[in-house]
């Protein structure tokens, strides 16, 4: 998270490759006045009628679920759970059940010697015309650190298939990608990631832009096949080949779409059937931009 509220140029990548998504004409908004500060954002694995959300550093914490034209559709309470600096959040599934991951992983001034990320069930959504309500608690938690030191990182994704929790950092040039493992369980002794490799998702020459190049938030699709990430910017794709890694894959130059034109960007989604990728920005009522094919 960056304090300062930032204000984008809409301006359109005429070499970009992506061919395929296209930011649509959507002009749908976050309509939940609790929703002020959304730092991530995945698609429902049961409905992806449904988004859900988290609020940054210092939030009460509570995973918010709204539609996809931003109904309110109310909150949960993680009741074992603290609101450190919760930065993501990814939905998976495993063994057939449905699955949120909370990423607790934000630290602006790399002073943390700790981070957690907390695994749920997904909590059972609202018939239509209700609200969501109560309380749930983790099925299990990870702590980790980075080997070489503390790192701020809001870009975290599951690839459920390899069983493996994706990061990227945010401040370190080139942004760090490490992997650790879905099914850790917490010990005493944290876990120890080391890094796989490094990527980039620069911005266009010329482009002023504070902090354009820092990743602000990360998506797999559920065929494994692509990765979003977006920025202040923008959002860039990153195509993985069935034999690449992840690492391998962030390697590569991304494609860039055109930009999202939002103040402080830091979730992106995408849909279950992978046609859609969803946008949206911190502070209140956000528009929710799309791109899709």
């Amino acid at each position: 998270m960056n304090p300062a509220r930032l204000v984008i140029p809409l301006v359109l990548l005429a070499d970009s490759d992506a061919a395929d998504f296209h930011l649509t004409d959507q002009k749908h908004t976050v309509q939940s006045a609790a929703i002020n500060e959304a730092s991530g954002l995945a698609v429902s694995p049961k409905n992806d009628r449904f988004l859900w959300t988290l609020n940054d550093s210092g939030g009460t914490p509570d995973l918010h679920l709204l539609t996809t034209d931003g109904e309110d559709r109310g909150k949960v309470t993680v009741n074992n759970a603290a609101n450190l600096d919760w930065e993501d959040i990814a939905s998976f599934t495993l063994d057939g059940k449905s699955y949120l991951l909370i990423a607790d992983t934000g630290d602006n001034n790399a002073v943390r010697p700790v981070r957690t990320v907390h695994i749920l069930l997904e909590p059972e959504l609202p018939a239509d015309g209700q609200k969501l309500s109560g309380s749930v608690t983790t099925a299990w938690h990870i702590d980790f650190t980075y080997d070489g030191g503390p790192r701020d990182c809001e870009s975290v994704a599951v690839d459920a298939v390899a069983e493996k929790i994706v990061l990227i950092s945010k401040r370190t040039k080139p942004p760090e990608v490490y992997e650790m493992p879905l099914r850790a369980r917490k010990t005493s002794t944290p876990l120890v990631l080391k890094k796989p490799g490094t990527t980039s998702v620069d911005s266009p020459a010329g482009n002023s832009l504070p902090f354009a190049n820092q990743p602000t938030g990360l998506d797999i699709s559920a065929d494994r096949t692509l990765a979003a990430v977006v920025t202040y910017y923008g959002v860039f794709l990153f195509p993985r080949k069935p034999e690449e890694s992840w690492a391998d894959a962030f390697s590569h130059k991304p494609q860039p779409l055109a930009p999202h034109a939002l103040p402080q960007a830091e979730s992106v989604a995408f849909s279950k059937d992978g046609k859609r990728i969803y946008v949206v920005s911190e502070g209140r009522n956000s528009t929710i931009r799309c791109y899709g094919f």
